[in-house]
């Protein structure tokens, strides 16, 4: 009997096992395809500069050195003007809602006060429930209000002429806690959703006793809902536990209606519920199915803003965004308790997630069942 080593043997395992990932197109998938997608979404999504902020402007003098102060903001290519508006009013809800970052009012006399060689004022509000994005805004707008200063000094030998007033709203501190916990919580409850919801299936077909179940009385779509609901349970009690622990431990004051918040949650949860259940029918390992909730959590994670603001990104991968759930909850998220938004901001944010989650439910139940028959 040959105790020794081996080649051959060794050769005849691995070769067995190359074939073994071969013949699985998924593992194949996830092992390579997948790492190199997300290599190249992530290198051209991410942008750690901040670039091309969603501004709304009040502009209240309407003159040609008005008109010009603004053109220097878009021009600097960090200020992108999403709409024009009449009102502080409406400006104001244009911030609170997340439709703008930075508000820009320029008051009736801005004009005069330039002719008559006074100090002319701009009010700048920047959003400050995402810091990067609130730092970027405050030294652009310092740095351009201090070049058309100088301009005129130059051309008319006057004290500096145009003084920007930057007042951060919401977080007025920039502490990061106030930023980062609000969207950590929308990623731990897309993690524990997914995950569990796809081992839950998984587990009855390693063990074998999923068929010992259809055996039973009990119908698919019984199954399916007595298997996921005390998932979705867990989820927002794990949702409800990190609220409660950054409002106390972490001192993040909530400025909006936490049911607001919950409404928002649940067709979230649904959303990676189905996810992790339509998983669950496409692989029979849990070592499979954390793979591939992996390989789903991840660009959802980076191009949901909740580290690099969506507005730097290229235009293709910032509609990509639009389509993952954590990227609406995340908004949401911030909009209630930094903002203080509520349903009337946030109504788009409600049907979005409310259609997500019915339709990636049901997609997921549906092929679930043809695949069990």
């Amino acid at each position: 009997m040959n105790n020794g080593f081996s080649f051959q043997r060794t050769y005849a395992v691995a070769r067995k096992e190359f074939l073994h990932i071969i013949r699985d197109p998924a593992t194949l998938f996830f092992a390579i395809f997948i790492p190199v997608i997300e290599l190249f979404m992530l290198g051209y999504a991410i942008n750690t500069n901040v670039r091309f902020i969603s501004t709304v402007v009040l502009n209240q003098c309407q003159t040609e050195e008005s008109k010009r102060m603004i053109r220097m903001f878009e021009n600097s290519q960090d200020f992108r003007v999403v709409k024009y508006v009449f009102s502080e009013e409406e400006m104001n809800w244009m911030i609170r809602s997340g439709k703008a970052k930075v508000g820009i009012k320029i008051p009736e006399d801005f004009s005069r006060q330039i002719e008559a060689k006074r100090s002319a004022q701009i009010l700048i509000l920047v959003d400050g429930s995402e810091s990067s994005v609130a730092g970027e805004a405050l030294h652009v707008s310092n740095a351009l209000a201090l070049q058309e200063s100088l301009k005129q000094f130059l051309n008319d030998n006057t004290q500096f002429a145009v003084d920007a007033r930057p007042r951060i709203l919401f977080n007025p501190d920039t502490r990061s806690a106030n930023f980062f916990i609000p969207g950590l919580m929308v990623v731990m409850c897309q993690m524990m959703a997914i995950m569990l919801s796809a081992n839950a299936i998984v587990r009855e077909k390693e063990k074998g006793t999923l068929e010992q179940l259809f055996m039973t009385p009990v119908k698919a779509g019984e199954l399916i809902l007595g298997k996921l609901i005390p998932y979705l349970v867990l989820t927002i009690i794990e949702f409800t536990t990190i609220l409660f622990l950054m409002w106390s431990v972490f001192q993040v004051p909530i400025h909006g209606y936490v049911m607001t918040l919950m409404m928002l949650t649940l067709p979230f949860t649904f959303s990676f519920l189905g996810m992790g259940l339509y998983i669950s029918t496409q692989v029979n390992t849990r070592e499979a199915a954390g793979q591939m909730a992996m390989g789903t959590m991840m660009p959802s994670i980076f191009l949901s803003g909740y580290v690099f603001p969506l507005d730097s990104m290229p235009v293709f991968f910032w509609y990509v965004a639009q389509v993952f759930p954590t990227t609406w909850l995340i908004d949401a998220a911030r909009g209630v308790i930094l903002r203080g938004a509520g349903f009337s901001e946030l109504w788009l944010h409600s049907v979005i997630l409310w259609t997500m989650g019915i339709v990636s439910f049901f997609l997921a139940a549906m092929k679930f069942r043809k695949r069990l028959s």
